[in-house]
């Protein structure tokens, strides 16, 4: 039986969405802000190798960082594509309509069935009537 279930109720597909721009977002952030310290001591002249060369690498990362939420956005929308067309494509099952034609036979008129009552038979009524089933010789 195929999944129907439409993609924008899929946990994973929001999971997706969400981690892809909390990368993005915390990308830029290392980004401009490694790049803003790098610029902003160059230019004063008081920069420091660990402000510049381990900014760099800092900055390396935040792109790294976009990258792979772009990446991601990317991926959810083609799954969001690829969801939509497959569904699109499925036939969707249409139910006939049938015609019901019943048919009724006359009830015939049976005779109605005697009904036999018995009593309940003490144990002196059965020995006396097995005794006289009984032939006697």
């Amino acid at each position: 039986m195929p999944n129907t279930a439409r993609v924008i109720r899929s946990i994973p597909f929001w999971v997706l969405v969400g981690g892809s721009l909390v990368a993005v977002g915390g990308g830029v952030y290392l980004l401009v802000d490694k790049l803003t310290v790098m610029a902003s001591t160059l230019a004063d002249g008081t920069a420091t190798g660990v402000e510049v060369y381990a900014g760099q690498i800092w900055a390396v990362l935040g792109a790294i960082l976009i990258g792979v939420g772009l990446i991601g956005l990317a991926l959810a929308l083609t799954l969001g594509t690829i969801g939509s067309l497959a569904r699109g494509a499925t036939p969707s099952v249409v139910a006939e309509e049938i015609d019901v034609v019943e048919i009724v036979e006359p009830a015939t008129n049976a005779a109605p069935v005697a009904e036999t009552v018995t009593s309940p038979v003490s144990e002196t009524d059965e020995r006396a009537q097995a005794s006289a089933e009984r032939p006697t010789a």
